[in-house]
């Protein structure tokens, strides 16, 4: 449990510190996405994100895991997709050399770690031959890792899509007692929590051809082992679920190019992302239904998991017909979005109810702005002991954090929200790990501070005449996993509810941005509050 909950923060904490670095060596390096052609931006912007979450990702993994055979199959695939995609990002490869480095990581993963499809639907009985194994493997691997590459066509897609996608394999590789597939998707999640915040519209840097790639090439590896009868024995039809809308786009977009007699492989404006764009969504509404649907997928797939062949074909293809005839009917033009005033329609529905009373406008945010500090003080005394290995990387975290707010002041506000999240989460997780005593029921009481945080972050977004909090597609997404983490059956590593955790830190951190957007004045208060909490963590670990 500690392994896979270092290897979700190290790949966070990796790829937050990277992407300013890469932000300002990005010009240098000529890894800039230039608007024009099918661009939606209209200013140059960085393309480093997928090099920082995939080495938050990879490296994290080398850190917490023995090098097997598959994994280092795993991590050699994934160096030559990342390499390659950022060669393209740089000078633009032709498509066939990109293909080709593609297929050179899928037959390394294949042939050197062993990773095949071994049943169809409907034919559990019946062993693939290698012969069939190894090319539908292949080709299987390359349609996932473009599919994904795909979908990246607006801000924060392709990372919220495959977030959900690597969020229900998760869940799936933990009942299936997979720690390799767990491990992979938590590395991945990691990464693409610290990287979308920055790439949520308007991004402020894109994930590039190296970022997508990976995704595509990790989620299909990953879909192919749950398959595995040897290791988790799902359904194909689960994990075409858990894929989900891009393989659904991706087939839309070839049936329409087909249809017309165009090439099936010559870019055009035909996504899905397009398509409501066109109808009249604007951005964030765009990506924040494609996000429902891929939520509704992923949610079918961990829901019905268990049920047969039929019933689980059944449920992908009723997701199929929706979506293709949301795909058809938006390409017509049949489905048109009038509203007299769409200026952030989606945003403003959700802070329309404006109360008079200063006491609802004013008073959660204040609450809040008091309650998290004091928490981050006084909750490091809690835990009854602290690792060895939490207080050295805390010790480690919080060196850094001090040297970089005293000498790189123009990063203290991401240094801060570093600080804040891993600190966060450390004190979260140990809080948990610790036995209640026979007297003060300190778990009930941190669960009602929690619950009431979560009720003043909820009236504060909704209520605000002066600073009305914008909801981006990142935090409907946030708030999707905040519903459905904590209620996930079975999902408990001995007394320790991971539901409850994962559930408790999404509130931390929705609290953490609430307070950086409207209490900016008290930034450096909460930096100071994590510096103390990093601080006192690793002391207690070596002195009590």
């Amino acid at each position: 449990m500690i392994n896979l909950f270092f290897i979700f923060v190290s790949s966070m904490v990796i790829c937050m510190t990277l992407i300013p670095i890469l932000m300002k060596s990005a010009a240098y390096l000529h890894v800039v996405d230039l608007p024009g052609g099918r661009k939606m931006h209209a200013e140059p912007i960085a393309r480093i994100g997928g090099i920082a979450f995939a080495t938050g990702a990879l490296v994290s993994l080398l850190i917490w895991l023995p090098l097997d055979r598959l994994m280092v199959a795993y991590l050699l695939g994934a160096g030559v997709i990342v390499c390659f995609g950022v060669l393209d990002d740089r000078f633009g490869l032709h498509f066939k050399k990109k293909f080709l480095a593609q297929l050179a990581a899928a037959v390394i993963v294949v042939e050197v770690g062993e990773v095949h499809l071994t049943t169809f639907p409907f034919m559990d009985e019946m062993a693939i031959p290698v012969w069939v194994s190894v090319p539908l493997t292949v080709l299987t691997l390359l349609g996932v890792t473009n599919a994904i590459n795909l979908s990246d066509g607006l801000d924060g897609l392709a990372g919220g899509l495959s977030l959900l996608s690597f969020g229900g394999i998760a869940y799936l590789a933990y009942l299936a007692a997979d720690p390799l597939v767990l491990s992979l998707s938590l590395a991945a999640m990691g990464g693409i929590l610290g990287f979308l915040r920055f790439n949520t519209y308007p991004a402020r840097i894109f994930m590039g051809d190296g970022g997508s790639q990976f995704l595509g090439f990790s989620l299909g590896v990953a879909a192919i082992l749950l398959t595995d009868g040897i290791r988790g024995g799902y359904s194909p039809w689960v994990a075409l679920l858990i894929l989900g809308l891009p393989i659904l786009d991706t087939l839309g977009v070839m049936a329409q190019r087909w249809t017309e007699g165009r090439s099936l492989f010559v870019a055009d404006r035909n996504h899905l992302h397009h398509k409501l764009l066109a109808i009249g969504s604007y951005h964030h509404e765009a990506v924040t239904l494609i996000y429902a649907f891929q939520a509704m997928m992923v949610s079918l797939a961990v829901l019905l998991h268990w049920r047969g062949e039929m019933f689980l074909m059944a449920a992908w293809g009723m997701m199929a017909l929706s979506v293709s005839s949301l795909f058809f009917l938006a390409g017509q033009g049949r489905v048109q979005l009038h509203r007299p005033d769409r200026e952030h329609a989606l945003s403003i529905s959700m802070v329309r109810k404006v109360r008079e009373s200063r006491l609802f406008s004013e008073l959660p945010t204040q609450l809040l702005g008091a309650g998290i500090p004091l928490f981050l003080v006084v909750s490091v005394f809690i835990p009854r002991q602290i690792p060895g290995d939490f207080g050295l990387l805390a010790i480690i975290l919080f060196s850094l954090l001090l040297l970089g707010l005293l000498f790189f002041r123009r990063s203290a506000p991401l240094l801060i929200r570093l600080g804040l999240y891993v600190g966060g989460a450390f004190i979260v997780y140990l809080n948990e790990q610790s036995p209640s005593g026979s007297g003060w029921p300190i778990h009930t009481f941190l669960n009602l501070f929690f619950i009431g945080v979560a009720v003043m972050v909820l009236i504060a977004i909704q209520v605000n005449r002066e600073q009305p909090f914008q909801m981006t597609p990142l935090d409907y997404l946030v708030l999707f996993f905040t519903l459905i983490v904590p209620v996930l059956p079975e999902m408990r590593v001995g007394e320790i509810l991971v539901g409850l955790i994962a559930g408790k830190l999404i509130i931390l951190f929705f609290a953490y941005e609430l307070l950086l957007s409207r209490l900016s004045e008290r930034t450096m208060q909460l930096g100071l509050s994590a510096l103390w909490a990093l601080l006192v963590l690793g002391v207690r670990a070596w002195v009590v």
